[in-house]
């Protein structure tokens, strides 16, 4: 591994799914600083992952070789203008929030343009995510197969456009949200009817995977794909879930996008 030392700007959940997701691949980097201003959160972390370093000091963070950016939107620009002076002129930066454009974060950072973007997606805690990848221009073919490599563990890391970053917040990064409440109570209304969990679990992934796999992969029309089961208990409420999904995550893509 080129960059020997791994810096964590915030310790929240897609810190913590990270690292998770990299223990359970056996992939854990060797050195790792997490920063964060909640001792509590480090703490928390520091208590699931003994062998990190903690800090509440960005700057420490910031010192690393491979440096993530895992803080939301509304205070990347805060934390980029606190750090720029810390980082070494060869430390390679993955920011993990959607708005802003690697253009953007150079100038934030200083001038700093070792960049590179990721959408990431929750599954990644089971290394089953989906990590849209944008990179910078300035990145050599070895830092793009190092951060391949780094994310691989995870899932899948395909390297996209930047512009369509986004979308893919919109589509994979949250889309688990508009699932698993359903999925979630599905499973629990199965539990009265007599089924085990495990039952239960191995129905419910096979009819999601099944699922998908016939809208997307069937060459059905969605019309066709919408008309092979005819008994439709929640009929009357489809109008409203897709309306729904046609007002609310639009307004969504622009408050994040560029």
């Amino acid at each position: 591994m080129q960059y020997k030392t791994t810096g964590f700007i915030g310790g929240g959940r897609i810190t913590r799914i990270f690292l998770e997701g990299w223990r359970r691949a056996g992939t854990l980097p060797p050195q790792i600083t997490v920063s964060d201003p909640d001792a509590d959160t480090l703490a928390r972390l520091q208590a699931r992952f003994p062998a990190i370093e903690t800090t509440r000091d960005n700057n420490a963070a910031a010192a690393q070789a491979l440096v993530f950016l895992a803080v939301h939107p509304p205070v990347m620009a805060d934390v980029a203008a606190g750090i720029k002076g810390h980082l070494k002129a060869d430390t390679l930066v993955l920011s993990l929030a959607p708005k802003f454009t690697i253009a953007k974060l150079t100038d934030l950072l200083g001038g700093a343009a070792r960049l590179v973007r990721v959408i990431p997606n929750a599954p990644s805690i089971i290394n089953v995510g989906f990590n849209p990848v944008a990179f910078g221009p300035t990145l050599t073919d070895r830092d793009r197969a190092e951060v391949v490599g780094l994310l691989a563990p995870l899932g899948d890391c395909p390297e996209v456009a930047e512009e369509k970053l986004e979308a893919y917040a919109v589509l994979s990064a949250m889309g688990p949200t508009y699932l698993w409440f359903q999925l979630q109570a599905l499973r629990e209304v199965a539990g009265g009817f007599g089924l085990s969990d495990g039952e239960i679990a191995t129905a419910i992934d096979r009819m999601v995977s099944g699922s998908t796999r016939t809208l997307l992969g069937s060459g059905l029309t969605p019309a066709d794909v919408l008309d092979l089961i005819p008994v439709k208990p929640l009929a009357e409420m489809e109008p409203q879930v897709t309306e729904m999904y046609r007002t609310r995550l639009p307004g969504v893509y622009r408050k994040i996008a560029p």
